[in-house]
């Protein structure tokens, strides 16, 4: 599927576009109740079958997977856009920096204003240092990007082996003050859950609370968290583009030998980790090795495996696939609108619905916010050239107004 435009990529937008679709299927927990139990779901939520069967299927095909995809692709289309500047005369780095400058800034309003779960300000950090490299041969960017993946995984994993041996030897000597501690670390959640209904009692106090103590650092600390993943998962997106695997260059045969090994592969070990965690009864010692440090290293493994199938699966234009397409071209205003949807249902400003849902429950929202970008996505971009947010980020990055509006189609008068 090398299908282009003037100035698009079509596997490109339908993979982006299918990514961001994914991400808001995880992303709507964290907004509908409290994080603790985005990262744990017994924590609040978890009380019903359809709670588990949300969780799990999550787990198996989505958690992780597809915000590595939209990592991977953001490092493919920054270098498009620089190979465009360049191409078209201009210094990569005057077209690049702005535009990540003003990503920043759009994140910092979206972490402080409406959710804190923001990837922009991580994006654009990471996207400042991913330009050093860009012109690196697709060879030298995967293996610094293996490099930095190991850096982030290695760590976590003799971490978590360290932890395991001491929840063995805790167990091993008992603790007869079990039931009291188990009380209190209930009474300790009831506590949490209370605080953390009043930060979204209104936009006022959501932002109050993110001025606040940690949470107003949290995006920068969170930059040596996790910022080695990212720019791994970027330059291995530079590296897919530049060797042709993310336009559709390569042969089906080879399309599918990705798909069937990496998601096999993928989908196995989360299933894995997926059952020991149920049978577990979610207990932590099990559930947070298998949720998070063994099935981590293959994100970006599955990640590819999902771009090697939607490949495969749009390998021809369809009217599914132009509408796919559309939500990439629009993933910036789908992304940034999921959460204002969000926010809308949840706030104590709006609606008020925060806390109110299980997980199962809140899961339920995903299909309709789906259904509104498969919708607006193409009827906006038939008649504008950009999505909204699109169109700022680019305005404000040139410093200059963009067009927005298509040109009305020439009309050829018949012949007389």
């Amino acid at each position: 599927m090398a299908t282009t435009s003037a100035d698009r990529i079509l596997s490109l937008d339908i993979i982006r576009g299918i990514a961001v679709m994914g991400i808001f299927s995880v992303n709507v927990v964290g907004m509908a109740m409290m994080e603790q139990a985005y990262f744990y779901p017994p924590d609040y939520g978890f009380e019903s079958l359809g709670d588990r069967v949300m969780w799990t299927l999550n787990s198996i095909f989505v958690d992780g997977r597809f915000r590595s995809l939209f990592s991977i692709l953001f490092g493919a289309s920054m270098t498009l856009v620089i190979e465009r500047a360049v191409a078209a005369g201009r210094a990569g780095w005057k077209v690049h920096y702005p535009r990540m400058i003003v990503l920043m800034l759009f994140g910092v309003l979206h972490y402080y204003l409406l959710w804190w779960g923001d990837i922009l300000i991580n994006y654009a950090v990471v996207g400042m240092v991913a330009f050093v490299v860009w012109r690196l041969q697709a060879k030298w960017l995967m293996v610094l990007a293996i490099g930095l993946l190991a850096y982030q995984y290695v760590p976590n994993f003799i971490s978590t082996f360290e932890q395991m041996a001491e929840a063995g030897r805790t167990s091993e000597q008992g603790d007869g003050a079990g039931e009291a501690a188990a009380g209190a670390e209930q009474a300790e959640l009831q506590q949490a859950i209370a605080r953390d209904k009043a930060k979204h009692a209104s936009v006022g106090a959501h932002l109050d609370a993110q001025l606040s103590g940690n949470a107003a650092q949290r995006p920068w600390r969170g930059l040596l968290g996790y910022g080695y993943e990212t720019l791994g998962l970027m330059l291995i997106g530079m590296a897919a583009y530049k060797v042709g695997f993310l336009t559709g260059a390569w042969r089906r045969r080879s399309y599918a030998i990705v798909a069937v090994t990496c998601l096999g592969l993928d989908w196995l070990v989360h299933s894995i980790g997926a059952y020991l965690s149920l049978k577990a009864n979610f207990a932590p010692e099990v559930y947070f090795p298998w949720a998070f440090t063994f099935p981590g290293p293959l994100h970006p493994v599955g990640a590819l495996g999902y771009a090697a199938l939607i490949v495969l699966l749009f390998s021809h234009r369809s009217a599914l696939g132009d509408r796919f397409a559309a939500v990439g071209r629009a993933a910036f205003t789908n992304y940034l609108g999921a959460t204002v949807i969000g926010t809308l249902l949840f706030s104590g400003t709006f609606v008020g619905l925060y806390g109110e849902f299980s997980r199962g429950e809140a899961w339920l929202i995903v299909p309709f916010v789906w259904a509104f970008m498969l919708l607006w996505s193409k009827w906006w971009l038939d008649r504008y050239r950009y999505g909204p947010f699109e169109w700022a980020w680019r305005s404000l990055a040139r410093w200059k107004w963009e067009p927005m509006r298509k040109p009305a189609p020439v009309q050829v008068a018949a012949a007389a």
